[in-house]
C-alpha cells in the first residue's frame, strides 16, 4: 500500500471524511494526510515549498486532489499541489490524481492517463479523443486549477483526472498504483508561480 496525501477545499471536508472512511472500511491506501493551513503567508516560496513537501507531505508518495467547485482558486491547495509535484531535500515528488466532485464535472468528462484505465475504470466507454490545447481543457474542467491544466498539456507528466462516482475498491488502488508507478518520471511544470491569494 502507498501512502496517499489528500488535498482539499475544506468546502468538500465532507467528501474527504467519506474517502477516508472509505479507506477505513476497504484498506486501499494509509492514509498521510495532515492540515497545512497553519503556515504563514510571510515565508518564501521556496520555504512553503520545502516545509509541505519535508515536514507535511511527508514520505506521502501519491496525492488525491479533490476538486470541488471552489478548489480552483485556493492557494493553500496549490501550494499542496506543488508540493506534490516537487523533490524536496527528503521527499522526493508524489504521482496525482485529480478527482472530480460531483457539481465539479458539469460535462462529464475524465483524463486516462494510463492505458489500463481506460478498459478498467471506463469499460463503457468506446472512442477515445485526446486534448492538446489549454482552452479545451479549461472548457472540459472549468473547475480545475490552472497548475493541473498547466501539467495536463504536458507529454511528459501522466496525471488522470476522474470523475468521484467512478471510485471503488477495484479502480481506486488501481489509480493510485498507476500514479505511484510515475511519478518520478513525471516532469511537472513547475513554472507557474505559486498562489499568494485564494480567488
Amino acid at each position: 500500500m502507498h501512502k496517499v496525501f489528500i488535498s482539499f477545499h475544506s468546502n468538500d471536508i465532507a467528501y474527504k471524511n467519506s474517502l477516508t472512511k472509505f479507506n477505513e472500511d476497504n484498506p486501499m491506501f494509509i492514509d498521510g494526510s495532515v492540515d497545512t493551513r497553519d503556515i504563514s503567508d510571510d515565508l518564501p516560496d521556496d520555504r512553503i515549498r520545502q516545509k509541505i513537501r519535508d515536514e507535511y507531505l511527508g514520505d506521502s508518495t501519491v496525492t488525491i486532489l479533490l476538486v470541488g467547485q471552489g478548489t480552483k482558486g485556493r492557494k493553500h491547495v496549490d501550494w499542496e499541489v506543488y508540493s506534490s509535484m516537487y523533490d524536496g531535500k527528503v521527499n522526493k515528488r508524489s504521482g496525482v490524481i485529480a478527482v472530480l466532485l460531483p457539481g465539479a464535472n458539469p460535462g462529464n468528462n475524465w483524463t486516462a492517463a494510463h492505458d489500463n484505465e481506460k478498459s478498467a475504470v471506463y469499460p463503457e466507454t468506446t472512442s477515445w479523443t485526446s486534448v492538446d490545447n489549454r482552452a479545451e481543457y479549461e472548457r472540459r474542467y472549468p473547475y480545475l486549477p490552472a497548475r493541473i491544466i498547466d501539467n495536463l498539456l504536458s507529454k511528459e507528466v501522466k496525471l488522470s483526472v476522474v470523475p468521484w462516482e467512478k471510485l471503488d475498491t477495484k479502480t481506486l488502488p488501481l489509480l493510485i498504483d498507476n500514479a505511484f508507478d510515475s511519478r518520478l518520471s513525471n516532469q511537472y511544470d513547475l513554472s507557474r508561480p505559486m498562489r499568494r491569494a485564494n480567488s
